[in-house]
């Protein structure tokens, strides 16, 4: 499996992610052992991560219980820190807005800026497995770009339109530190932990003490 994903087919320069979907996931998914998410308030979802440098079994084994748990918490996007691991990496599992799912690991990720033409804002609601049971708009552009590598080290791009590009900008904050609580109003952001206070987690969490 790791050789298929080496060897994946590059289109136009970008990491075809929507073949096999079903079968990739599977195989990472029951590798894995699924964790408890960790939650606003931990500090190590609000520091940036530690770049990965050793493409190795250990990688190979955070990817895999990384799918597990995405899958656990009912998730299209998991970030490292989100199961208390400082490095650079997250998994997907998302459709985007035409109904394409797409599935991948993308380390030390860096979100390319876009040119004003291509900067078209998508307000739509927006929420978070580390911040559960809450919600709040949030307008992000509806076509992203992510630059970084697999998990054999190779370097890949990701694009993604709608709501995978909604995905792959939220998952890439996080590796810096930052939650999308963190970009909204104060108003707004005290009203979504209120949300996630009045709410009872739908997975296992891993309580701020």
């Amino acid at each position: 499996m790791a050789q298929q994903e080496t060897d994946q087919q590059i289109n136009d320069g970008f990491v075809v992610d929507t073949e096999d979907c079903e079968e990739r996931e599977r195989a990472h998914r029951e590798r894995g052992t699924s964790r408890p998410i960790t939650v606003v308030g931990n500090p190590v979802l609000h520091k940036e991560c530690q770049d990965v440098t050793e493409f190795g079994e250990e990688l190979a084994r955070l990817v895999d219980d990384m799918f597990a748990s995405q899958r656990t918490a009912e998730g299209v996007g998991l970030a490292a820190n989100q199961i208390g691991v400082d490095r650079k990496v997250f998994v997907y599992d998302c459709p985007d807005d035409e109904g394409v799912r797409h599935v991948g690991v993308v380390c030390n990720p860096v979100l390319e800026e876009l040119a004003p033409e291509l900067r078209v804002l998508d307000d739509s609601n927006e929420g978070c497995l580390s911040v559960p049971t809450a919600y709040a708009s949030l307008a992000r552009p509806d076509y992203a770009v992510v630059r970084g590598q697999d998990a054999q080290g190779n370097p890949i791009k990701v694009r993604g339109t709608g709501y995978f590009a909604r995905c792959l900008q939220h998952e890439t904050d996080h590796l810096y530190g930052y939650l999308y609580i963190d970009r909204l109003s104060k108003r707004e952001r005290k009203d979504a932990l209120r949300q996630m206070a009045e709410g009872t987690p739908r997975y296992p969490v891993v309580a701020n003490d």
